[in-house]
């Protein structure tokens, strides 16, 4: 006998261990059965999973679990990612607080620790997926820096290289100071910020009194200015284009030259050019041939380009020290309070990343995204929502060379060794690259090699076919490459995605996936980005060990609408929790009622309509819950199943034939089966959405015989015989007793009074459908009597259902004038709820400055004020009518 109530912490860690001790989350290669394959986006080892994870995981599961049940290899391949620089900021943190640094515990004591940290967290995130649920293959699980993929990166790196497609070249890369190692584009973030705009005088060389002013906030790079740019068609300094003007406090000569870079409605016009510390600046630098002056070493402090007495100064101390020294000179004509954006790192959010030249190894990524622009464009991979694939376009059309080389020390150290002569050596091992220097020296000769390891990326890049055992030639590789979905953050689909595809298709001929899933961002109730200085962060554990892990799988799945982020809160688990528990209810009354599995059950077969009704009813909901996975429109899935078990199953069939448990005749028997045959159904549709408290269920209402869902199949209802007149019978009746329990509520009637219905207008069908489900609409819509008749007494209220009037005189049971005076009230204060946002959604400035969300939020409420307006103002009608 099933306990009074399901509690999720007796059965979670029972069945995961049962589950993974069985086997079934193993793919087999030698099987014959057609593959299914999933890569799971590796995590980060710096830590704990986030809501976001538990969202990426949950939906992988259900489509793995799924295909799973349908008789399908699946293979879900696990692992975590290194994270060359999140785990650097880490461990140099801890370093700090015991008061030392990386440089001090040198590289090798530093490795030791980074490895011994990621252990700990691969331990912890494994632990946080299985509490989630997740059935991946185990037994596979990789990490990017193991020994099999670390060869993988080696072989990649030396081919591109031999290829011409990887090079070294010195370029302007974003720096950041603090690390003291490149970021890409992308790792970093652009503040709005209030600063200051100086306006500085430069003199012209040879003339008494004559200066062009320019504008700068970085007054610091003065110091490595090479020219002066202005308009070609700016007709103010037309007379100054070739002619010199002389750097302050340096007293170097610079070309005063024409470019359209200059924005003549910008500042002044002129623009100081810096090539050595301005991405635009060295652009102009390139086209006009200018020297490049970098007054900046890597701890962003002044070297020795600069005058003696800023060397050594910290970049912003030195600002203040020229800004003076300009002023001394009476150069420094004004300054202006503006905003403007300033680069950040991505991760710390706290050092303003510095552009700076360098000598770095590059990736010609523009030669290996064309086939990759081709295989979305021609349809063999595609982006859903769709509109992702626009994103991934723009990002590939204006590719610029990837950056591969950051100055840190976790991560996989750079195959390359350079020689007496700083020449370079690239082989997969250091014998390798000494036979190669034997070879061009004529002896062995010392090498040293590359100290800096590859971007975190290069080697997730090779994630889909290195997890696979490439450059083998495996059984897994054979059968598992390309993958078939994978599921993802819109955020990394450049950092991400877009290599994978590049180099997938270089190395394997084929793309690494046919579908790429974009899901939406997780954010707190209020529509707010989560974030730890918020406080609004909601820990996916916390959510687990309150409503169990079921409420967050299916809260998560049923929000997750293509497109739409998601905005999570206790109440809305809560509210999936309560789904878990009208499931236990009615588990427990189909049992109490002796609601057993009979063995042979042939649904095709049962006489009766309501039987009918609900096996047609199983049969729709599998196709659309089917229709939703395949299309990974996940939260169809997810409400047609809720929308089946709790509406149709609990709400309705289990009250429509609640009182045929107290006969044992042959439709008793039926029905008693039917209803257990159902909730097998429900149970095994519902298992890769909600997979323990499917699995307990299954396992306690029925002699299983050691089977259990999870190693199950997927239910095959081609055979069943579907019963359209039941069908539409039954949808009557629903429409029926809805309607009438839907005037009954809007007009305050006593919810045990019992009331007349009368009816006219009804076609000879619908005079049998009277008939037949009497007794039926009686109990459930709490009427004492059903007849047909077009005499409407006085204070009746009237509606009409499929071309049917129905009549219900309610005057004796409630008072239709305090009635109708309630009903004004509530729609006056909607009228001014209503006005009120209005107001707010047609006030320009709050629609432009108020955040997001908050706008969001308005226009909701508005909606949902005016509905519900609407349906007052129908009730009252009806009451004018009466």
């Amino acid at each position: 006998m099933l306990d009074t109530t399901f509690d999720p912490k007796s059965v979670e860690e029972k069945y995961y261990k049962e589950w993974e001790e069985s086997g079934v989350f193993g793919a087999n290669p030698e099987s014959s059965a057609d593959p299914f394959t999933i890569m799971m986006p590796p995590p980060n080892v710096t830590g704990s999973l986030h809501i976001g994870h538990a969202l990426n995981h949950t939906l992988q599961d259900i489509l793995i679990r799924y295909n799973r049940m349908k008789g399908k290899d699946a293979l879900w391949q696990p692992g975590t990612d290194h994270a060359s620089i999140a785990v650097h900021m880490v461990l140099e943190r801890q370093l700090a607080s015991e008061g030392t640094t990386r440089q001090k515990l040198g590289r090798e004591g530093f490795m030791e620790r980074a490895w011994a940290w990621k252990e700990e967290c691969k331990t912890n995130i494994v632990g946080q997926l299985k509490r989630l649920g997740t059935t991946p293959d185990w037994e596979r699980e990789r990490f990017t820096m193991d020994e099999g993929l670390s060869e993988a990166v080696k072989k990649v790196f030396v081919q591109l290289y031999n290829e011409k497609l990887i090079y070294r070249a010195n370029r302007l890369v974003n720096w950041d100071p603090k690390t003291q190692t490149v970021l890409s584009d992308l790792e970093v973030e652009l503040k709005e910020v209030k600063g200051l705009m100086w306006y500085i005088d430069y003199p012209i060389e040879g003339e008494q009194e004559l200066y062009i002013t320019v504008a700068t906030t970085r007054p610091e790079t003065l110091l490595g200015d090479t020219a002066i740019a202005v308009h070609p068609d700016d007709e103010r300094y037309k007379d100054l284009i070739g002619k010199y003007a002389v750097v302050p406090i340096v007293n170097r000569p610079i070309k005063i030259i024409a470019d359209e870079y200059s924005d003549p409605e910008k500042g002044t016009g002129a623009v100081k050019i810096t090539p050595a510390h301005d991405f635009n600046d060295f652009e102009v630098g390139q086209r006009h041939n200018l020297p490049v002056i970098s007054v900046l070493n890597k701890r962003a402090e002044l070297n020795e380009n600069a005058p003696e007495d800023y060397r050594g100064m910290d970049r912003f101390d030195a600002r203040k020290k020229i800004l003076v020294e300009l002023e001394e000179l009476e150069l420094l004509k004004k300054v202006e309070n503006i905003k403007h954006s300033v680069p950040y790192d991505e991760k710390s959010k706290s050092t303003i990343v510095e552009p700076f030249l360098t000598e770095q190894w590059y990736v010609d990524a523009k030669t290996l995204a064309k086939p990759a622009l081709e295989a979305v464009r021609s349809g063999k991979t595609k982006f859903v929502p769709q509109q992702w694939e626009n994103t991934y376009f723009a990002w590939l059309e204006n590719i610029q060379p990837w950056c591969i080389s950051r100055q840190l020390w976790w991560g996989h150290r750079i195959p390359a060794w350079f020689g007496p002569n700083d020449e370079i050596y690239v082989a997969e091992t250091e014998e390798e690259a000494m036979a190669q220097a034997r070879e061009s020296h004529g002896q062995d000769v010392p090498l040293r090699q590359e100290e800096d390891v590859l971007d975190t990326w290069f080697s997730s890049a090779l994630w889909p076919f290195s997890t696979l055992g490439w450059p083998e030639k495996t059984p897994e590789l054979d059968k598992y490459y390309p993958g078939d979905v994978l599921i993802t953050s819109f955020d990394i689909i450049f950092f991400w995605v877009a290599r994978m595809m590049m180099m997938g298709i270089h190395f394997m001929g084929d793309v690494p996936f046919k579908t790429v899933y974009m899901h939406a961002l997780v954010r707190d109730e209020k529509g707010q980005k989560m974030s730890k200085s918020k406080g609004n962060v909601v820990d996916p554990l916390v959510l687990i060990e309150k409503f169990g892990t079921d409420a967050v799988r299916f809260t998560m799945t049923a929000m997750a609408a293509q497109g739409r982020d998601i905005r999570i809160s206790e109440q809305r688990v809560e509210g999936y929790r309560n789904f878990a528990t009208k499931l236990w209810n009615a588990s427990r009354f189909c049992e109490m009622n002796g609601c057993k599995p009979v063995e042979g059950f042939d649904p095709s077969a049962v006489k009766d309509a309501k039987n009918k009704w609900i096996v047609s009813e199983v049969v729709k909901t599998k196709a659309l819950v089917e229709k939703g996975l395949e299309e990974c429109k996940f939260n169809d899935s997810a409400l047609s199943l809720y929308q089946f078990s709790w509406g149709t199953f609990c709400d309705w069939y289990v009250e429509l034939i609640k009182p045929t448990f107290s006969h044992d005749d042959d439709i008793a028997i039926e029905t008693r089966a039917t209803a257990a045959w159902v909730l097998d159904q429900i149970l095994t549709l519902l298992n890769p959405f909600m997979p323990y408290i499917t699995e307990e269920l299954y396992k306690s209402l029925g002699d299983r015989k050691g089977q259990n869902l999870i190693s199950g199949s997927w239910p095959d209802y081609s055979d069943i015989k579907l019963c359209t007149e039941a069908e539409n019978d039954l949808a009557w009746v629903i429409k029926i007793i809805t309607e009438i329990r839907s005037v009954r509520s809007d007009m305050n009637v006593p919810a045990k009074a019992k009331i007349m219905l009368q009816y006219t207008d009804a076609s000879d069908e619908t005079q049998r459908r009277f008939k037949e489900y009497e007794e039926v609409i009686r109990r459930l819509a709490r009427l004492e009597s059903i007849k047909e008749s077009s005499d409407a007494p006085k204070g009746a209220l009237q509606t009409i259902v499929g071309g049917t009037t129905l009549i219900l005189p309610i005057a004796d049971l409630i008072d239709l004038d305090k009635e109708r005076e309630r009903l004004q009230k509530e729609i006056g204060k909607l009228d001014t709820d209503i006005n009120k946002i209005a107001q707010k959604l047609n006030n320009k400035k709050f629609v432009e400055n108020a955040p997001k969300e908050v706008v969001e939020e308005q226009k909701n409420r508005q909606v949902q004020a005016i509905g519900a307006k609407e349906k007052l103002s129908i009730a009252l009608k009806q009451l004018d009518a009466a």
